[in-house]
């Protein structure tokens, strides 16, 4: 019996040192610094979000504006050669609209970003070159293949449900009052001129 007390007594006092200590991550120091932790990153994503609300605003923004421009710019060149006369007409509303809306938001971008075409991002300007060029390249094509009636229309039904679109877009990502009246009207405006260009018929 004596031997095994002190067979006992060795086992025991080989044991670790910080053997019935808990481990360190179950430490409250650790706990309390995971939780500040999480604070933080909780803070960053929710700063994060309020910033790119506003840059979204912004660069969406810009980038409706230019495309607003590029595309007026095409009706302006392109109008001229389409045949039907209720087409031109749908035409020379859908540019009127275009326009109107361009000044309204360059007159607000100005004000609220000193809006400045030369400092817009360059993935921005890129972007809105690649569209008009691919649209250009479409017109011409039906220019010089005797199909401009039929693709001008279906062209610009396109383009109309692509502006709607950005405005819709835009009208949810702002709480801008201004630009929500502005980007309304001019939705109210394309929603009623779409239904000219979708259902062109050269037959009519």
């Amino acid at each position: 019996m004596d031997g095994q007390e002190y067979l006992n007594q060795i086992s025991a006092t080989s044991q670790p040192i910080g053997s019935t200590k808990q481990g360190w991550w179950r430490s409250k120091f650790f706990m309390w610094g995971m939780g500040a932790l999480g604070v933080l990153i909780v803070i960053i994503i929710i700063g994060s979000i309020l910033g790119s609300a506003k840059g979204g605003e912004k660069n969406l923004s810009y980038a409706l504006l230019l495309h607003l421009n590029n595309t007026a710019g095409l009706i302006q060149e392109y109008q001229p050669e389409v045949k039907s006369s209720a087409l031109r007409s749908s035409s020379a509303s859908l540019y009127g609209v275009l326009t109107n809306t361009s000044k309204n938001l360059n007159d607000f971008l100005v004000q609220k970003y000193d809006y400045k075409e030369k400092e817009v991002d360059t993935k921005i300007v890129e972007a809105a070159t690649l569209e008009k060029d691919g649209l250009e390249a479409d017109l011409f094509e039906a220019k010089i293949n005797g199909t401009l009636d039929r693709i001008y229309a279906h062209k610009m039904a396109y383009e109309i449900s692509l502006f709607m679109s950005e405005e819709a877009k835009l009208i949810d990502s702002t709480g801008d009052s201004n630009l929500k009246a502005l980007l309304s009207e001019s939705h109210s405006s394309l929603e009623n001129l779409y239904e000219n260009f979708n259902s062109f018929s050269e037959a009519k």
